[in-house]
């Protein structure tokens, strides 16, 4: 009787120190508290709007565009030999109103009237009849070409009365990445304007492009040579 109840404490033993000892093993459970949830929450939310709202980094190509302005002066001169501009009275009505459109093209001359340049394609659209200044106010958006050089695009008010300055909006060739504004002088409206362009974010013109201009007045004209575009008073496959 004795050995029996020797051996039942024995066993009993042996059973609590397995517990004990598999007890002391078995993993920890991992409680994350309410708390640190929240913070954690916190946290991604203001890097999520940190990234949504932080403005870009300037690119090293944006840094080195050039920011030198560059004076480029020409005109357009309307020989009345190309059917331009044409009136189409969207508006249907008698005076110029809101709506008509002014398809238009003509002839580019450098600032010197040496040379034919090119020529100016574009669309006005009339926003406004100003009959106190007898004039109007057109939306313009138009193209001038030169030729291999490329071309220069420009968008704005265009003012019939007064001078304009309009936005220049890109360019390719040369003018690749130009921007600025240039104005517009009206010289005998609709035949005769003079442009001076401020240009930025391009290398140094083409020195053909430059020279000192003839002052604007109703009676300029281009040289004879290049009215008639002879070989020496055209820039290379100038645009017709």
């Amino acid at each position: 009787m004795a050995s029996l109840t020797s051996r039942s404490v024995s066993v009993r033993s042996l059973i609590s120190n397995e517990y004990l000892l598999s007890s002391h093993h078995l993993p920890k459970p991992n409680f994350v508290s309410t708390s640190n949830k929240t913070s954690s929450a916190k946290s991604a939310a203001l890097c999520v709007k940190a990234s949504l709202f932080s403005s870009p980094k300037q690119t090293t190509k944006d840094s080195t565009r050039p920011t030198k302005v560059q004076e480029l002066y020409v005109y357009e001169i309307n020989e009345r030999d190309r059917g331009s501009p044409a009136y189409l009275r969207l508006s249907q009505k008698e005076i110029n109103s809101l709506g008509d459109l002014v398809p238009f093209s003509n002839k580019l001359y450098s600032g010197n009237l040496e040379k034919r340049l090119g020529m100016t394609s574009g669309i006005c659209v009339l926003i406004q009849h100003v009959p106190e200044r007898n004039g109007d106010r057109y939306e313009a958006i138009y193209s001038f070409y030169f030729g291999d050089y490329g071309h220069l695009s420009v968008q704005g008010a265009y003012l019939t009365y007064e001078e304009s300055y309009l936005a220049v909006t890109g360019g390719s060739g040369v003018f690749e990445g130009a921007y600025g504004q240039v104005k517009l002088q009206q010289i005998v409206f609709p035949f005769k304007l003079f442009y001076t362009f401020y240009l930025k974010g391009i290398p140094d013109l083409p020195r053909e492009l430059l020279g000192t201009p003839v002052p604007p007045s109703p009676v300029v004209e281009p040289t004879l040579d290049a009215k008639a575009c002879r070989p020496h008073a055209v820039i290379k496959n100038y645009t017709k």
